[in-house]
């Protein structure tokens, strides 16, 4: 029998307990937490940070001293994450995840990464985990921007920026990758091959013209691909535009014309619209 009661009031216990925790307050976080990712060459970056709002109060040199490190942010450090090896403004970033760290100044910030990525706040920062530290001058923006807020701007299949602004202060910081030379060399295997996909044939082609490639290596790869699909009017659209950077507008033209009639051909609207776009441009 007591080894019965002594089980029934543990259960009793446990059962408090349940429903004290159960009643515990939950609110939302005043400074919210958000993720923003994207795609930089044949990987990922993506930053994790919380977005404390301006509240009518002075921030830089106020809120956040001038001269000292912050969290970029608020709670939890500013977490950066790269899936592949990347640069950051000139710095070699192997792949993994740091901490992202400021020190505000006037008229520029010094940016850190800092390998413990794993921090709350900058109460616990060390400076001998640091990978790298660089500056980047201040902007002084027209809108003020209520919540901290970070996003990436201007993004290519290689290179952004990510952008950093509170109030009506911003920094932009560059990031690039290395990889053209393996995406170069992954194509050159691929178009080797003696059968190429369409999507093949279509990813390498508009990669070579998006960055400035050799333009006759595309087009012996746009001919190949015509007469494997010769009802693709993206080819044409292709042709006419590498043509045209070449400075042929006849060939460019007449690539372009020949485009619009397989997309009409084919009840292609979207390449009809851009095969006469392009049309337009090589009779300027």
């Amino acid at each position: 029998m007591k080894t019965n009661s002594f089980i029934l009031a543990m259960m009793l216990m446990a059962s408090a307990t349940f429903k004290s925790n159960a009643q515990d307050l939950v609110l939302p976080n005043p400074s919210t937490t958000q993720t923003v990712i994207q795609d930089l060459g044949l990987g990922k970056v993506s930053v994790t940070y919380s977005r404390p709002p301006v509240k009518n109060r002075k921030i830089f040199g106020g809120l956040v001293p001038y001269g000292q490190v912050w969290r970029a942010g608020a709670n939890n450090a500013t977490v950066i994450k790269f899936s592949e090896d990347a640069i950051v403004e000139g710095h070699n970033i192997p792949a993994g995840a740091y901490a992202l760290f400021c020190i505000p100044e006037k008229d520029e910030w010094t940016i850190i990464l800092n390998k413990s990525a794993d921090q709350w706040g900058a109460y616990a920062y060390n400076q001998a985990s640091d990978l790298i530290r660089f500056k980047v001058k201040t902007i002084k923006t027209a809108e003020k921007q209520e919540a901290f807020t970070m996003l990436f701007n201007n993004p290519t299949t290689i290179t952004s920026y990510l952008n950093i602004s509170w109030d009506q202060t911003a920094v932009n910081i560059h990031l690039t990758t290395n990889d053209d030379a393996k995406i170069v060399a992954s194509i050159d295997r691929i178009m080797e091959k003696k059968e190429v996909s369409n999507l093949n044939y279509f990813n390498a082609i508009q990669y070579y013209y998006i960055n400035n490639k050799d333009t006759d290596k595309a087009l012996g790869w746009i001919a190949k691909a015509e007469q494997d699909f010769p009802k693709r009017a993206s080819y044409k659209l292709f042709k006419s535009r590498f043509l045209l950077r070449k400075g042929d507008k006849a060939g460019a033209q007449a690539a372009a014309e020949a485009g619009i009639k397989t997309a009409q051909e084919g009840s292609d609207n979207e390449y009809l619209r851009l095969n006469q776009e392009a049309l337009e441009q090589a009779k300027r």
